[in-house]
């Protein structure tokens, strides 16, 4: 697996503030990071619309993917010569470590919902396709790719690697854990990832933890179950997700209805009309999206100009917690309220849900099986992570879901049709 690789005369290094050093030898790696594709990872955020909740979540796609791949070469380091571990897994293990995350487009989860695009099978365009990334990936031969597409979409008949990179315990999460915490300032998130490193050990299909690092993997799985709360689905972060999937949805019906933009969304054409090349694809980033949202902020459309203008200087929606009493009874008559006073329902009311599964263990035949975390016991059995762990056991199999309806605040106080927004308030109060 070395063929078309070499090693570099001097290691490259990149100062992190996460892991501190990202060291690199391989040329493979390094030319990696040196095209077009991946660089196009420094105009994407790694959180999304999380910039809007905490300052400092500026972070990038970039950051987070040398991260996973310094993460994926220290385990190496830890497994090389032992059993089970074959040397030569070592480069695809370190090029899907830093390419995983290649197909995200900008403000990903939110873009992909409107535009109907799928991060992964574009991550597996840009791996199989004519691009820069394609040429150096087959300098290790013209399957090399496949195999790292492979690997990334969890196909691979190599279940070992492919655990290194997607599973409840791997090198993506541990970095975006530790990560996100760092840049959003918040306490949660961290754990003893050396540790955890220290007690990895590679088996026949998966990683698996020595029983002697229990402690510190409770300690990890409880980081990522403060994070999605405290963090990923904080909702002031959702509320913008809200708006700018609004935004995304108005501007693509304006389009596909005629309308005549002051200036034509060149960029966004092939995603109204649904026949997306990988140029067009990559052609897209965060620093785009913003530069329509300033331009569309003086349309003459007023739901796209006020939704671009909520957006850019963060005059979100206001939400209160969602019930299932609630749909039944209030949301038809909601929403016909609101086009009373002059509003449309379709832009400015919006349910949202999030949910999560902190932990679980492998259930044959559900929709998503989730391979669990193996200690590894002294006498060299197996034993599930929820077995031996009270604190785990307690938390799995255990679906956390959260409902919140989103309005706009500011219109239901402003002068005028009193009377019929205080009943849209009341309404909203429950």
């Amino acid at each position: 697996m070395s063929r078309g690789n070499t090693i570099l005369k001097e290691e490259k290094v990149f100062k992190d503030p996460v892991h501190r050093y990202i060291h690199v030898r391989d040329r493979l790696i390094w030319d990696l990071i040196g095209t077009k594709e991946f660089q196009r990872l420094r105009r994407v955020r790694q959180l999304g619309t999380t910039f809007l909740t905490f300052h400092g979540a500026e972070h990038t796609r970039f950051n987070h993917s040398l991260g996973v791949y310094e993460i994926m070469r220290r385990m190496i380091d830890v497994f090389q010569g032992r059993p089970h571990w074959n040397e030569e897994d070592r480069l695809l293990c370190l090029v899907t470590a830093l390419l995983h995350d290649i197909g995200h487009g900008p403000f990903s989860h939110s873009f992909e919902k409107v535009f109907d695009t799928d991060h992964e099978s574009w991550t597996r365009e840009i791996i199989m396709g004519e691009t820069e990334v394609n040429a150096v990936l087959r300098r290790m031969g013209n399957e090399f790719p496949r195999e790292v597409a492979d690997v990334i979409e969890k196909t691979h008949p190599n279940k070992l690697v492919v655990s290194m990179i997607s599973s409840q315990i791997d090198a993506d999460r541990m970095d975006y854990l530790q990560r996100d915490a760092f840049y959003t300032g918040v306490s949660y998130g961290h754990f003893d990832m050396e540790r955890i490193l220290r007690v990895m050990r590679p088996l026949d299909d998966q990683v698996v933890i020595k029983s002697t690092g229990m402690h510190a993997v409770e300690d990890y799985i409880m980081s990522r179950y403060q994070m999605y709360w405290q963090v990923y689905f904080h909702p002031v972060t959702r509320s913008a997700e809200v708006i700018l999937n609004k935004i995304l949805r108005r501007a693509k019906y304006l389009y596909l209805n005629g309308y005549v933009f002051n200036q034509a969304p060149t960029h966004l054409t092939p995603f109204f009309e649904e026949d997306i090349s990988i140029k067009d694809y990559l052609k897209l980033d965060e620093m785009i999206i913003f530069y329509y949202f300033q331009v569309w902020e003086e349309e003459r459309d007023e739901i796209l100009a006020d939704l671009c203008s909520r957006f850019l200087h963060r005059r979100l929606f206001q939400y209160v917690e969602f019930n299932q009493h609630f749909i039944m009874n209030e949301w038809a008559g909601l929403q016909e309220r609101f086009k009373a006073i002059g509003i449309d329902p379709d832009y400015y009311l919006d349910i949202d849900f999030s949910s999560d599964l902190p932990y679980d263990f492998y259930r044959p035949g559900e929709e998503e099986e989730r391979m669990p975390i193996h200690l590894l016991m002294n006498d060299r059995r197996l034993r599930e992570l929820s077995r031996a762990s009270d604190v785990v056991e307690a938390i799995s199999g255990k679906k956390r879901t959260d409902h919140k309806l989103y309005y706009p605040s500011d219109i239901l106080h402003t002068p005028g049709q009193e009377n019929e927004k205080r009943e849209i308030l009341e309404i909203l109060s429950g």
